[in-house]
């Protein structure tokens, strides 16, 4: 594999449905720090989840989602039950309506690539693998994340999680992981 063929756009990952041939189910949560929450518990404890955008048809709680095997519902609630993060609905993905939205957006500026999670960018240049912008959100943090990330070597670079403290941080970290995938194939 030649080294520009590690910045072709990769094929989406598969969804729970592909991956464990059973049904998926989303959790809505009311707030972000909720699924903040929940992601970690549920990833501690060895889930296979990920947090997604809410199906357009959904539009109660906030702007994330958590998808996950349905046929482990009772005993994943039951372990948010536990850490006082239950959500406000469960909802079977049994319509292509209900799907959950990817929340990576991703452009290949020729020497540039960008990953967008929601509201956060995160552009590295191809050659030297530098990070070269963080933009996005509106939080407080935004500028210190961009200031201690822009001219860092991907590999090398501060984890937004470690450093950022609100949503936008969040969201950072999950360009930041996305990239790392992308990189990494």
């Amino acid at each position: 594999m030649s080294f520009f063929n590690l910045f072709k756009r990769k094929t989406a990952p598969l969804s729970l449905n592909e991956t464990y041939g059973q049904g998926a189910g989303i959790l809505i949560f009311a707030h972000t720090s909720e699924v903040i929450r929940a992601e970690k518990v549920l990833k501690n404890a060895g889930w296979p989840i990920r947090v997604m955008g809410p199906p357009p048809e959904i539009q109660t709680g906030c702007d994330l989602v958590i998808e996950f095997p349905l046929m482990e519902k009772l005993r994943l609630l039951r372990l948010l039950k536990e850490v006082r993060t239950t959500p406000l609905a469960v909802v079977p993905v049994n319509s292509p309506l209900l799907q959950p939205v990817d929340l990576f957006q991703i452009k290949d500026f020729g020497d540039y690539l960008m990953v967008r999670a929601a509201n956060m960018k995160l552009t590295l240049d191809k050659t030297s693998r530098r990070i070269v912008n963080v933009s996005g959100g509106g939080c407080p943090d935004v500028p210190f994340l961009a200031q201690r990330m822009v001219g860092q070597i991907l590999e090398s670079a501060p984890l937004p999680r470690d450093i950022g403290h609100t949503l936008c941080g969040y969201a950072l970290q999950l360009a930041f992981e996305e990239m790392q995938r992308l990189c990494s194939q």
